[in-house]
């Protein structure tokens, strides 16, 4: 996400260097190239102008330090616009209520509402609370269906009307057999609609009238741009919205919808959807954000993320594993492949590491990469993977015939394997500097 966006802005800091203060005109030239990467980043251009103007005025205004270029000025000026053009900080759901907190979903069809409704009670179960979802969508064929499967695998409980074909009637019974039986939250996924329409949105407002919820939430697809902004904003003026989701983040390099969302509905953008995966729903933080779009990371996301994915006594194992100068083998390679694929793979992994925009992926190469490398280490006996040093011409054939891949990716695999093992033992010497430069050319796609 906003690769192109980022990819802009740290063309403009590099402009400025060399430069020594902050001048009207380069002050000029430089928010120029600004407003065109905000623009082709696709930001509503009320926005881009308000922008513009306010960080204008600050730079033009600021005394810099005289330890500070004009480019590290004026980017911590743009760091703190782009803030507070994102709402500040974040806004967290408001479950301040008699149980159960009811949160309502809306949106238009296709825009990920019912796989946001999973993602959604399975971070909330992770805070421990007791939830219950129900879907009053009776139009799409299977949304019912989709929406139970979802709780199954994700052992929220589903909360199913018998055979009724009325939404009030069926939040009205959740909302009830919720209160019954003591759960925190319910979450109620509704209809999508295909475009404002009239009659659905009156069924919405009467549902938001029967449950009163203390969340009612508007998802919307990043990828629709401009038109997720706009969607939004209508919706809002005909429902008493108190939040926004943008999902499919992540198949979106411009990101220009969650730069504009908040001040165009003047409502916040609470959570962002990335990826399909169960976990693939974050907390939206402003701040955060603006780090990862300029380049300087989100290392405090990525340490909750390794909280909650992370097996920590794997992890200590392999550090106790490392201090004692015991060698780093292929089943290691392989549990550490594991993880970094529990928390969205090594292009989520290096999204969030400050100055690691460099090491660039293409879309997908990380994931089949990895699948790849497990194929060839299961294909190993035990004695192979824990000395590699024994792999020789046959045993590659082998292991290339098992895995179903030319001779060529097992050399490969065993090549990208001597570089883990040196990052792993420069690890306690160097730092993070040293092992991100061990970490290039670990899987196939990187540069």
């Amino acid at each position: 996400m906003f690769d192109n966006l980022s990819g802009r802005l740290a063309g403009v800091v590099k402009s400025l260097r060399g430069q020594a203060r902050i001048t009207e005109a380069n002050v000029q030239d430089t928010l120029r190239q600004v407003r065109m990467a905000l623009l082709e980043a696709d930001v509503a251009l009320p926005v881009v102008k308000s922008f513009i103007d306010a960080v204008k005025a600050r730079a033009l205004g600021q005394e810099v330090l005289a330890s500070l270029s004009p480019g590290q000025a004026l980017i911590g000026i743009v760091h703190e616009e782009l803030t507070r053009l994102m709402g500040g900080e974040n806004a967290e759901l408001d479950l301040a209520a008699a149980p159960p907190a009811v949160i309502l979903m809306a949106g238009l069809q296709g825009s990920g509402k019912t796989t946001t409704s999973g993602k959604l009670a399975r971070l909330l179960k992770q805070r421990k609370k007791k939830v219950l979802l129900t879907s009053a969508d009776v139009y799409r064929p299977a949304a019912i269906d989709q929406l139970r499967q979802l709780g199954h695998q994700l052992g929220v409980d589903f909360f199913e009307a018998g055979d009724t074909r009325d939404p009030v009637a069926i939040a009205r019974a959740a909302q009830e057999h919720a209160r019954r039986q003591f759960y925190d939250v319910l979450i109620v996924d509704t209809a999508g609609r295909l475009a404002i329409d009239e009659a659905m949105m009156k069924e919405i407002q009467a549902l938001h009238a029967t449950v009163k919820p203390v969340e009612t939430l508007f998802v919307v697809d990043a990828m629709q741009g401009q038109d997720a902004v706009n969607v939004a904003k209508a919706f809002n003026e005909a429902l008493p919205l108190t939040g926004v989701v943008l999902t499919k983040l992540d198949g979106d390099a411009r990101g220009g919808a969650a730069l504009s969302v908040r001040q165009v509905t003047g409502k916040p953008l609470k959570f962002v959807g990335v990826g399909e995966k169960p976990d693939g729903l974050e907390p939206f933080h402003p701040e955060r954000m603006a780090q990862r779009i300029l380049g300087m990371g989100d290392v405090l996301s990525l340490i909750e993320q390794a909280q909650a994915s992370v097996d920590l006594a794997e992890a200590k194992k392999l550090a106790d594993k490392v201090k004692k100068g015991k060698d780093f083998d292929l089943e290691d390679f392989k549990a550490q492949i594991q993880q970094m694929r529990k928390m969205g793979g090594l292009s989520a992994l290096l999204d969030k590491l400050p100055g690691a925009g460099q090491m660039a992926i293409p879309a997908g190469a990380d994931e089949k990469a990895m699948n790849r490398v497990e194929g060839i280490i299961n294909s190993m006996t035990p004695l192979e993977r824990r000395k590699p040093e024994l792999i020789k011409a046959s045993r590659k054939r082998r292991i290339a015939a098992g895995a179903g891949v030319q001779v060529q990716e097992v050399n490969k695999l065993l090549s990208q394997f001597e570089q883990a093992q040196k990052m792993m033992k420069r690890m306690g010497k160097g730092g993070l500097g040293k092992m991100m430069r061990g970490m290039k050319g670990m899987l196939p796609g990187m540069r």
